[in-house]
């Protein structure tokens, strides 16, 4: 229904509408926000309703990365990063998309690298990130249309270059090939993605730390995450899904 009334809508018409099963609610709640930009990024100039890489559809994404005068950028996070990633991707070391711009003044350069391909989790992102490449002088710049989790839903196994999870941003944590579900899950301390090893370590405590932030827990926030950890057990003993706070 909501669907409906968006297509409804001129300006909506051909929204590319994208659709993902999970076995439990991946989402506790719903918002809808008024903001000047869907993903900070802090470039004016990159504007994708003007200028905007070339989009390359999942089944020709190997083809294209693979070539030697290629050079490919995964423009997420760090902590995305970590966990999976294109073979031969070159991971900028972002802590947020803002850091990208930096990325690109200090690595990259239009008379050196005249072919870049970029992508993304879902190819938001990319949007911005081509654009800016484009308005910063470099000819051919790449896109992955409809990002990581459309080539791992349309892309085989056999043939995917993609190594490792793709994080997503919801309780799902991680998908893998095909979009099934992935083997990471979240610390509620810090919100970095953990694995099974990762659970293992003697730094890992559920609610409280995990090997990523474990130096950095103080008596105070110890305290805090136990309060957030009984706040939990509260909602979830009374049937509620547990929304923060």
């Amino acid at each position: 229904q909501v669907l409906a009334v968006l297509q409804h809508d001129d300006r909506l018409w051909d929204l590319d509408v994208k659709f993902s099963q999970a076995e439990t609610q991946p989402f506790a709640r719903l918002k809808v926000k008024l903001k000047a930009e869907i993903v900070t990024f802090g470039q004016p100039e990159a504007n994708p309703t003007k200028i905007v890489g070339q989009y390359v559809k999942p089944e020709a994404w190997n083809d294209l990365i693979s070539q030697p005068d290629v050079v490919t950028i995964d423009t997420r996070n760090d902590f995305e990063v970590a966990i999976g990633s294109f073979k031969g991707a070159e991971n900028p070391h972002t802590a947020s998309f803002r850091n990208l711009p930096d990325f690109v003044q200090q690595n990259l350069d239009p008379a050196k690298h005249k072919r870049v391909a970029m992508f993304c989790t879902g190819g938001i992102r990319c949007e911005k990130a081509t654009s800016y490449l484009k308005q910063q002088g470099f000819e051919e710049v790449y896109h992955l249309q409809g990002g990581i989790l459309k080539y791992l839903e349309e892309v085989p196994a056999e043939d995917s270059l993609w190594e490792g999870d793709c994080f997503v941003f919801d309780e799902r944590v991680s998908v893998k090939q095909g979009l099934e579900l992935g083997d990471y899950e979240l610390c509620q301390a810090c919100g970095a993605p953990v694995s099974e090893a990762d659970r293992r370590s003697p730094h890992y405590e559920a609610w409280i730390s995990c090997p990523h932030c474990y130096e950095s827990l103080t008596p105070e926030k110890r305290s805090r995450q136990l309060a957030r950890k009984q706040s939990a057990s509260t909602q979830l003993n009374s049937g509620q899904h547990y929304v923060g706070g």
